[in-house]
């Protein structure tokens, strides 16, 4: 058994409790998630089964689409509702005019300094174990593309909205700096995940009913959509089973006018048989060639 299942994980397990329900369920050991949701966050969890946790880095590196509940007037040591206050909360008057200007700001490419208490590592140690030995100094600041954030209501000191966000963002980060922007102070207190990558909620399973885990699983031939597919006969998927180069010549259908950087390799079944890199006129011999080829790189078929 090999694909991805969609979990919509509830409030309270952490991602890893949830690998270990559908490992379970399955009978199975080879069993992983692409990405971790906080414990009291909720949504989509795409978790990846058999051959399927080969193509894990793949799939968590799509965007993300967030519903978050900040509440304004006090940040947190976590900067999410788990964490200690960091001073007395104080009264919000906030019209939404600013409050739209300040969500803007945050909108773009910028380093994103990560939360105090994060799995991010500085010196080899996580941040959250420096953070509770009283070791916190300087926190490491990412990249992060913050491609839309929609403000979609506000009441009092509670403000939704909904983001679309490069993978690696600290959703609770983003209420931090938004309290900052505002000067009210400001952290996360829910967090609501409904897409990742090419997964939405509409695929999703119930966390707490594993009922459905095997007639809901995304086979292998479904997954990566985004990659351009190359279509092999009996003779391209020998070349692919023993790492050899595809060229032109070996592939029926598909193969790239253009440069790109990964490909789907399809069998004459559909089945997914490789991830290929494309390589500029490279060669398995000692003479260059002059065609592009492909390398399969990540193999399916022992």
């Amino acid at each position: 058994m090999h694909g991805v299942v969609v979990i919509d994980k509830p409030a309270g397990p952490t991602s890893h409790d949830m690998v270990d329900r559908v490992r379970r369920t399955l009978g199975l050991r080879r069993v992983g998630h692409t990405g971790t949701l906080d414990p009291f966050a909720t949504g989509v969890l795409p978790i990846c089964v058999g051959k399927a946790t080969r193509l894990a880095r793949f799939l968590g590196a799509g965007e993300k689409t967030y519903r978050a509940t900040v509440r304004l007037g006090f940040a947190t040591s976590t900067d999410d509702l788990t964490g200690a206050p960091l001073g007395e909360p104080q009264p919000v008057r906030v019209d939404e005019s600013t409050l739209r200007q300040a969500l803007e700001r945050l909108e773009g490419s910028y380093d994103q300094v990560s939360p105090a208490y994060s799995a991010r590592r500085v010196g080899g140690r996580r941040l959250y174990e420096l953070a509770r030995r009283g070791e916190g100094g300087a926190r490491p600041a990412r990249p992060v593309t913050i491609r839309r954030i929609t403000l979609i209501r506000l009441a009092g000191a509670e403000v939704e909205i909904e983001a679309l966000c490069s993978p690696g963002t600290y959703v609770r980060a983003l209420a931090r700096d938004l309290g900052e922007a505002l000067g009210t102070g400001a952290h996360l207190i829910t967090l609501r995940r409904t897409r990742s990558g090419s997964f939405g909620l509409d695929q999703a399973v119930p966390g707490d009913d594993m009922s459905h885990v095997r007639e809901r699983l995304v086979p292998l031939n479904e997954l990566l959509p985004e990659l351009p597919a190359v279509h092999v006969g009996e003779e391209g998927r020998l070349r692919v089973q023993h790492g050899r180069d595809l060229d032109a010549k070996s592939i029926d259908a598909g193969f790239p006018e253009d440069q790109v950087e990964w490909m789907r390799v399809l069998d004459d079944s559909g089945a997914l048989v490789a991830l290929a890199l494309w390589r500029p006129g490279q060669s398995e011999g000692l003479a260059p060639s002059v065609e592009p080829l492909l390398h399969p790189k990540v193999v399916f078929i022992p």
